[in-house]
């Protein structure tokens, strides 16, 4: 690898890694800002007490509630891409049987057409193709299986290649609803006031020295906000479009290496 790649590559490692940091940078300086001012103009009027520590209990209680709720469908989204490659992979190689045992053009035809899919597949993860569109290209599949019924292929052939077409379609159906429906969104309104609450509740409590009760200030607005954060970011684990392969998103490797197998004619 050239050395402006691997440049490259590191950039954009880094900014996948801190992304979330840097969002937040804005809002630490504000909340820094306004601690200054609460101090220099004696706005300071509450006491540190066992109800403010108990609301940020409950507001961690709350985190960890949402962050609970979507890693488990980020933990099963993790399964998918190398199981739709695994999919297309397995109907090219039946495709290519039929073909040696058949002398089937149609057979080629519907490799062409696994690859025409993979292609399709891809854009849709990126957005720059529609749900239905790449679930008429997997109900497409019929009419090459009609044709190898005709062909006298063998029925278990037929049979196995409709359950790798099921399965195809359940497992874009699926993704489809993972990206498009997020986690409860009360719960996340519910946190994000009390975050509002926790911040300028410490903004206003008076802690000596100053910079410790600052330094404590920023540290829990920094670990609420951030975790906020990156459960939404994880919440949608396909958002390609506005982030590209990197940082919560599931990795497309899978399908990335099947596209450079079927280029390379492998």
């Amino acid at each position: 690898m050239k050395t402006p790649e691997i440049l490259n590559q590191s950039t954009k490692i880094f900014g996948h890694k801190w992304s979330i940091t840097l969002k937040i940078i804005p809002i630490i300086l504000t909340v820094t800002l306004l601690k200054f001012l609460a101090h220099w103009y004696n706005w300071e009027v509450m006491e540190l007490n066992a109800l403010f520590t108990s609301l940020v209990a409950g507001t961690i209680f709350l985190i960890g509630f949402l962050i609970t709720g979507v890693l488990s469908d980020y933990k099963e989204s993790e399964k998918l891409p190398s199981e739709l490659a695994a999919s297309i992979k397995t109907l090219m190689d039946d495709s290519y049987t039929v073909y040696k045992t058949k002398n089937s053009e149609r057979a080629l035809e519907f490799m062409e057409y696994q690859k025409e899919l993979l292609n399709t597949l891809m854009d849709w993860f990126y957005k720059r193709e529609r749900t239905q569109t790449l679930l008429q290209k997997i109900s497409g599949m019929n009419d090459y299986f009609a044709d190898f019924d005709l062909q006298g292929v063998q029925a278990n052939y037929i049979i196995k290649m409709k359950n790798e077409q099921n399965s195809l379609r359940k497992m874009v159906l699926r993704i489809d609803t993972i990206r498009d429906m997020g986690f409860v969104g009360s719960a996340y309104a519910i946190v994000e006031i009390m975050a509002i609450v926790i911040a300028l509740g410490l903004i206003s409590i008076k802690i000596e020295p100053f910079y410790a009760s600052l330094f404590f200030t920023l540290l829990v607005t920094f670990l609420v906000v951030y975790m906020l954060l990156l459960i939404k970011d994880i919440d949608d684990p396909f958002d390609y479009a506005g982030n590209g392969e990197g940082g919560t998103e599931i990795s497309l490797k899978p399908l990335n290496d099947l596209c450079r197998a079927v280029e390379e004619g492998q």
